[in-house]
C-alpha cells in the first residue's frame, strides 16, 4: 500500500505558459488533463505542476481566453517528471462570444477568493482614460469597498480601514504610498503591471503587517522576442516604455534576459493655464515616474529579477492649499527556483524610502519620512489539488516625524524598529468545498511582543453558477496614521511606529493598556452567482472590529512633563489631554454588490456598497473622515467597428458626504509671547478656532461623470496608434475638495476638463 501511494505521488507534469508573441508569462490560465479531475492553473509566473496522477496516457489541454487552445497527448511512466513548456497563440480571428466563464468563472470554483479583486492590464484599459492614459488609481476607485477622497489627494479608504492599514506591494517589495497628489494616477504605469491582487479584507496568512487590506501588484517581464516599446502624448502627461531581450532564447538554450524601462510625467503644471483659463491658478500638479526591471530568466521556470524604481510628486501654491512634496525610491530583486518534482521556492529582498513635506500657514513644516528593508523566503508544495505554502520574513523600518497641531503643540519622533514572521496556508480541495486556512506568527523585536493570528477562507461550490464562501482572520500592525482630525480635507499622512517610546495612556476605559501593538479581526460571508454566461454577480456582508487602534492626541494641549499638570500636582488634568497619542477601538461593517456583463462588445460593470466606520476614544465614539454611508459607480465599455477599433467608454461615480468637523466659532488668540511682560490689552493675537463637535458634520455628496473615447489604427505588422479624447466631469458638478477655515474659501475638485493624446506601439 505504501508503494502504490509513493507510485501515486511521483508522477509529475510541469512546466511554464507564455505567449509565443511576446514570451511573456501567461497567469491563471487552466491547465487540465481530459476526462480526469486532474489540472491546476497557472500561478502569476505562468507556472503550473500536476501530479500525483496515476502513469498512462493522458491528453493535456490548455484553455485561456483570445488565445488559441493547445493539446497534447502525452504518456507518463512511474515515477517520471515531464516538463512541457508551452507558448499559445493569439486567436487569429475575433471572438464574437468572449465570456467571463473561460476565465474568470472558471477561477473562481478553483479559489476561494473571498473579498479579492484579480485586476489585469486590459481590465484597466477598459476605463475611460482620463487624461488620455488608464490608470490603476482609476480603476481601484470603482471597485466594492473602497472609498477615495475624489480627483485630487491620492487618499483611498478600503472598509473601514485608513490609508495606513493598507498594505502595498510591487513585486514583493513594500510601497509607503502609491498614490500621486491627483487623484487620477497611481505611481505604476499600467502597461508594466501583470498582475494586482486586491484584498478588501480577510487576506491569507502569507500577508502580515497591516490591519485591513493588501494591494498586491506584480509587474511583467520585458519582450523575450524582439524590442518594442510605447510612446505617449497627452494634455495631462507622457510617457515612455521600452523592453526587449538581451539574451534571446537559442536552440541550444532556452535561458532569456530581458530589459523592461518606463517613465512618465505630468507637465499639468505648465501647460493648465493655457489648456484650462478657467481654473484659478491653473493645475501645479507635477510628477515623474521612473521604473525599471532586469529579468534572468531559465527557460525552466526558474527566474530571477532585479527592479528600482523613483516616483516624486510636489504641488505648489493650488489656490488655498499649501505646498507639499512627497518622494518614493527603492531598489529590489525577487527570484522563483524550481526544486525537485513538486515545489517552488521563493524569495524576495528590497529596500524602499518615502517623505512627504507640507508647508502650510503654520510656523512648523509638517515632515514625516520611512525607509525600510523587507526580506522574505516563501516555499511552495504541489500535492495533487492540494497546495501547502510557507515562508518566513523579516522587516526593518527607521521613521522620523515632526507634527505641530491646532493647539501648537509639536510631536516628535525618530524610531528604528523591526519585525519577524513566519506563516503556514494549506489549501483543500475535497469534493464541493475549497479550504484555505492559515496562520501567522508575528513578532515585534523592538516591543519584545508578539501576534499568533489564525485566518481562514472557504468556498462551498452548491452548483456550477453558486458558490457560498467565508473568511475570517486576526491582524496586526505597528504604524499608526500621523494626521491633523481637524482639517477638513487633509493632505499630510504621515507614518509614526507604535513602539514603546510613544507617550500613550496607561489605561484605555479602565483597561489596562500592556503594548501599542494594535489589532483588528476580521468576518466576512458572500455569495457568487453566474446568472449567464455573460452576467456575474457577487455580494458580501463584513465586519471588521479593530480592537486596540493608536492615533495622534487631537486633545492634547498641556506639556505632559509638566508636574503642574501630572497627577498630583496643583494642576491635574487626565491624560488623554497630556499624551502624545491615543488609545482607541473601532468598528467597520456594511455590504458589497457588483454586477459583470461581459461580451465581445460590450463590458458593463455596477457596484453599490453601504458602509458605516465608528471610533471610540476615551471620551466619545465618532465617524473618522472616511465614514461613507452610500458608494455606487457604473461603468460601460463600448467596442465598435469590424475589428473593434472604436472604443467608448463612460464612468459614472457617486459618494454620499463625508464627516469634516465644523467650526463653531473664531477669537482672539494671546500667545503670552512675552511672558508676564506681555501688555495683553493691546498685542494683536492670533486667529483661534473654536471647533465643533467632532466630525459631527456631513460634506456634500460628490459625484461625476467621465466620458472617452479612443480610435485604433494598425499600421503595418506590430505598430498600433491609439488616438483618444476624454472629457473628465462631464456636467461640470461642484465637488468639494478643501476648505479653509481661516479666510472661509472653498476649493472644488476637478472641474470639466477636456483631454486627447495619442499613443504608439511598436
Amino acid at each position: 500500500m505504501l508503494c502504490c501511494c509513493a507510485a501515486l505521488q511521483a508522477q509529475t507534469i510541469k512546466g511554464i505558459l507564455t505567449e509565443e508573441e511576446t514570451g511573456e508569462a501567461i497567469p491563471f490560465a487552466n491547465v487540465v488533463l481530459d476526462g480526469t479531475r486532474y489540472g491546476n492553473a497557472t500561478d502569476i509566473n505562468g507556472f503550473y505542476l500536476i501530479n500525483k496522477m496515476p502513469e498512462g496516457t493522458y491528453t493535456l489541454r490548455v484553455r485561456y481566453v483570445g488565445y488559441q487552445e493547445y493539446t497534447e497527448e502525452i504518456t507518463i511512466k512511474k515515477g517520471e517528471t515531464i516538463t512541457r513548456n508551452i507558448s499559445l497563440k493569439a486567436e487569429a480571428k475575433l471572438l464574437k462570444a468572449v465570456t467571463i466563464s473561460d476565465n474568470r468563472m472558471e477561477e473562481r470554483k478553483l479559489q476561494t477568493q473571498v473579498s479579492v479583486e484579480k485586476i489585469t492590464a486590459s481590465q484597466i484599459q477598459q476605463m475611460p482614460s482620463i487624461g488620455g492614459t488608464a490608470d490603476l488609481a482609476q480603476y481601484l476607485q470603482v471597485l466594492p469597498g473602497i472609498n477615495s477622497t475624489g480627483d485630487q489627494g491620492g487618499q483611498l479608504y478600503i472598509r473601514g480601514g485608513s490609508m495606513i492599514q493598507n498594505l502595498c506591494l510591487l513585486d514583493g517589495m513594500i510601497v509607503y504610498n502609491p498614490f500621486h497628489s491627483i487623484g487620477l494616477y497611481s505611481i505604476f504605469e499600467t502597461d508594466v503591471i501583470l498582475n494586482a491582487d486586491i484584498y478588501s479584507g480577510g487576506f491569507g496568512a502569507e500577508y502580515g503587517g497591516r490591519l485591513s487590506s493588501v494591494m498586491d501588484i506584480s509587474t511583467r517581464d520585458g519582450n523575450k522576442k524582439r524590442h518594442a516599446g510605447k510612446i505617449g502624448l497627452n494634455t495631462f502627461g507622457a510617457n515612455l516604455l521600452l523592453e526587449g531581450p538581451l539574451k534571446k532564447e537559442k536552440a541550444n538554450s532556452s535561458s532569456t534576459i530581458t530589459y523592461l524601462l518606463s517613465a512618465k510625467n505630468s507637465y499639468l503644471s505648465k501647460t493648465s493655464k493655457t489648456l484650462y483659463p478657467y481654473i484659478e491658478g491653473g493645475l501645479p500638479f507635477d510628477f515623474l515616474d521612473l521604473y525599471g526591471k532586469l529579468s534572468v530568466n531559465s527557460g525552466t521556470g526558474s527566474k530571477i529579477n532585479f527592479f528600482g524604481f523613483r516616483f516624486d510628486d510636489i504641488v505648489n501654491g493650488y489656490q488655498s492649499l499649501a505646498n507639499y512634496h512627497w518622494q518614493n525610491y527603492g531598489v529590489g530583486t525577487n527570484f522563483m527556483l524550481v526544486t525537485g518534482s513538486s515545489s517552488i521556492l521563493e524569495g524576495h529582498v528590497a529596500y524602499s524610502d518615502y517623505g512627504i513635506t507640507l508647508s502650510d500657514s503654520s510656523a512648523d513644516d509638517k515632515y514625516s519620512s520611512i525607509s525600510g528593508v523587507n526580506m522574505g523566503l516563501d516555499i511552495t508544495n504541489f500535492i495533487g489539488a492540494n497546495r501547502l505554502r510557507y515562508g518566513f520574513s523579516m522587516e526593518l523600518y527607521s521613521t522620523d516625524y515632526q507634527f505641530t497641531n491646532n493647539y501648537g503643540v509639536t510631536a516628535r519622533q525618530n524610531e528604528n524598529t523591526n519585525n519577524l514572521s513566519a506563516y503556514m496556508t494549506y489549501k483543500i480541495t475535497a469534493g464541493k468545498w475549497l479550504i484555505d486556512p492559515g496562520l501567522r506568527y508575528m513578532y515585534y523585536a523592538s516591543l519584545s511582543t508578539s501576534s499568533l493570528e489564525p485566518r481562514i477562507s472557504a468556498k462551498y461550490n452548491a452548483t456550477d453558477k453558486f458558490r457560498l464562501k467565508i473568511a475570517a482572520g486576526l491582524y496586526s500592525q505597528l504604524f499608526l496614521d500621523a494626521r491633523s482630525d481637524n482639517d477638513i480635507v487633509n493632505l499630510f499622512n504621515g507614518f509614526l511606529t507604535g513602539s514603546g517610546n510613544l507617550y500613550t495612556p496607561h489605561t484605555f476605559r479602565g483597561k489596562e493598556i500592556t503594548n501599542t501593538i494594535q489589532h483588528s479581526q476580521h468576518f466576512i460571508m458572500g455569495a457568487e452567482y453566474d446568472i449567464s454566461n455573460n452576467l456575474s454577480f457577487n455580494g458580501e456582508v463584513y465586519f471588521k472590529n479593530f480592537s486596540q487602534l493608536l492615533n495622534s492626541n487631537r486633545n492634547k494641549m498641556f506639556d505632559a512633563h509638566d508636574a503642574a499638570y501630572q497627577t498630583g500636582g496643583p494642576y491635574e488634568k487626565p491624560e488623554y489631554y497630556l499624551t502624545d497619542y491615543l488609545i482607541e477601538s473601532g468598528m467597520a461593517f456594511g455590504t458589497d454588490f457588483s454586477l459583470c456583463y461581459d461580451i465581445d462588445w460590450l463590458y458593463v460593470w455596477a457596484t453599490y456598497s453601504l458602509g458605516w466606520v465608528l471610533r471610540t476614544d476615551e471620551v466619545q465614539t465618532y465617524t473618522p473622515h472616511y465614514d461613507r454611508r452610500h458608494t455606487i459607480n457604473l461603468l460601460t465599455t463600448v467596442r465598435l467597428g469590424e475589428t473593434h477599433q472604436w472604443e467608448i467608454s463612460g464612468r459614472w461615480s457617486y459618494g454620499s458626504g463625508f464627516p469634516f468637523t465644523q467650526t463653531q466659532g473664531m477669537y482672539e488668540n494671546v500667545t503670552f509671547a512675552d511672558g508676564i511682560r506681555t501688555d495683553y490689552p493691546i498685542v494683536n493675537g492670533e486667529y483661534g478656532v473654536a471647533y465643533g463637535e467632532l466630525y459631527g458634520g456631513r460634506l456634500p455628496n460628490y459625484h461625476r461623470f467621465d466620458l472617452s473615447a479612443k480610435r485604433r489604427f494598425s499600421i503595418g505588422k506590430r505598430s498600433i496608434l491609439d488616438i483618444n479624447l476624454s472629457i473628465t466631469n462631464l456636467y461640470n458638478r461642484n465637488n468639494i475638495f478643501y476648505f479653509n477655515r481661516l479666510t472661509y474659501t472653498r476649493v472644488d475638485q476637478l472641474p470639466l476638463l477636456w483631454s486627447a493624446g495619442a499613443t504608439f506601439n511598436f
